[in-house]
Parts: C-alpha cells; sequence; structure tokens
C-alpha cells in the first residue's frame, strides 16, 4: 500500500455508499491458472496475486467499506507441493515486514484467523506483531484467514463450548448463537455481507461457513491477479441490486 490521503474518495458511477457492504470477503481463486497461461512459475501467480489484494484493500478503505477478509491459506493447502507451501509462508511473512507500516499510516487493523499454531514460528512473530501494533487501528479492519477450515472452526468452537458445560461454566440450555459466535475464529467480527469468489468455481471450498448463512455470492470468470477496481465495481454493482430478505417475505 502506498501512503494516501485518508478521507473517502467519491464512489464510481452507479454505487450508492448506503448500499454498499460493510465487510467484503475475498476467495482469491486462479493465481496458478494466470501464471501458466502467462508461461510463468505458479509462484508468480500467487505474487501478483498479493498485489491484487493490497489494491483491493485500498479500494475498500478509499470507497468506506468497513471489512474486507481473505481467504489466503486452507487448511486443505497443505497438501500442495512442498516448494509452493514454503514460498507462501516466506511471501507472507515478508509481504508482513514490509506492509506493517504503511498499514499502521494508513489506519489499518490486521487481524488474522485459523489455527495459527501450525504455522511457522517465524510467521507466527510476525502476526504477532502486525496484531499488536495495529489492533487500534480503525480505518479498516482486514482479515486474513490464514490455515483456516470452516469445518474444523466449527469443530473447535463445539469442544471448547464442551468443556466449558462440563466445567461448569455453562448450561446446555445457555448456549445459542451469540455463545457459539464468540468461540468461533472470527469471534467480534460481523458476518460479510458479501463473497466474491474469482476464478469461476461454484463453491465455498470451506471457507466460513457458518459466517456466510446469510451472505450474498458473486461469482467471476475473472482470475485473481486480473480482479482490479473495475471488476469491483461490478460486484458491488451486482450486489446493490440485491434484495436482502434474512428469510422473511
Amino acid at each position: 500500500m502506498k501512503a494516501q490521503q485518508t478521507e473517502l474518495q467519491d464512489l464510481p458511477p452507479g454505487l450508492k455508499r448506503e448500499l454498499l457492504p460493510k465487510h467484503v470477503a475475498v476467495i482469491m481463486d486462479g493465481n496458478g491458472r494466470w501464471a501458466k497461461r502467462q508461461g510463468l512459475p505458479r509462484i508468480m501467480g500467487h505474487k501478483r496475486g498479493v498485489d491484487a489484494l493490497k489494491d483491493l484493500l485500498r479500494c475498500c478503505k478509499d470507497w468506506g467499506i468497513q471489512a474486507l477478509t481473505a481467504y489466503a491459506f486452507s487448511t486443505e493447502n497443505w497438501k500442495r507441493p512442498q516448494e509452493e507451501v514454503d514460498f507462501l509462508m516466506t511471501l507472507f511473512q515478508r509481504v508482513l515486514r514490509q506492509e506493517l507500516r504503511e498499514m499502521v499510516e494508513e489506519n489499518v487493523q490486521i487481524q488474522f484467523v485459523g489455527n495459527l499454531n501450525a504455522l511457522p514460528r517465524s510467521l507466527q512473530e510476525e502476526i504477532s506483531r502486525s496484531m499488536a501494533e495495529t489492533k487500534d487501528n480503525r480505518s479498516i479492519r482486514f482479515t486474513v484467514a490464514t490455515n483456516y477450515g470452516g469445518r474444523q472452526e466449527i469443530l473447535q468452537a463445539c469442544r471448547a463450548i464442551a468443556q466449558k458445560v462440563q466445567q461448569g461454566l455453562i448450561q446446555p440450555d445457555e448456549i445459542d448463537e451469540a455463545v457459539f459466535e464468540r468461540h468461533l475464529y472470527t469471534a467480534g467480527i460481523a458476518d460479510p455481507d458479501l463473497l466474491i469468489r474469482t476464478s469461476g468455481e461454484m463453491r465455498l471450498s470451506n471457507f466460513l461457513l457458518w459466517q456466510m448463512a446469510y451472505g450474498e455470492f458473486y461469482i467471476t470468470e475473472t482470475l485473481w491477479p486480473d480482479f482490479d477496481r473495475v471488476e469491483f465495481h461490478r460486484a458491488l454493482c451486482a450486489y446493490q441490486q440485491r434484495e436482502r430478505r434474512f428469510g422473511a417475505v
């Protein structure tokens, strides 16, 4: 991110500020396919994907969207070739180190969700530092789902609640949605209003299974490295045409 003025920029034509989603989530799919089409190694697709994510974060901040959550690394991604996994871990660490100062200056709050204990120790340290140094920032909440899996998140919440029941700290009939949500990785983070998935895939891929109960979906054939402000504008225009009834008539 490059330092710019912090006031909101004018919205592109066709968008109404009062109809913007407060929280956008993204499944950043297609980095490898983008690289293959360019005749490049897969890792170059991931590097280009980081640039696309940085621009989207800037765009959300400029247009007044309060939160952005990115699916950076799933629990299933460990099955990828070891060279690619190692590169991604190094890339996460390097980007955090390089971008932290500007994130602080831009008043961005960084948060990571997932099973972070399984990540390399050096990356865990960078994550802890970035969250500590930005915890009081308020311009936009940027959440990075790393070693994240929706089913695993729900299971660990169930185990944590069961343990409290066993200890007598909570009664079974006291367990409601609010109690359950407090035990998720995303505790304290509002559910996404809009989920964008690139590359045309039509599935959640174990992402925010609980949180997306009433979120809107937008699928685009565009590969993630090519997802720019024009594409984001299209997604937001489509979102503003939706009627969100939350089960009502």
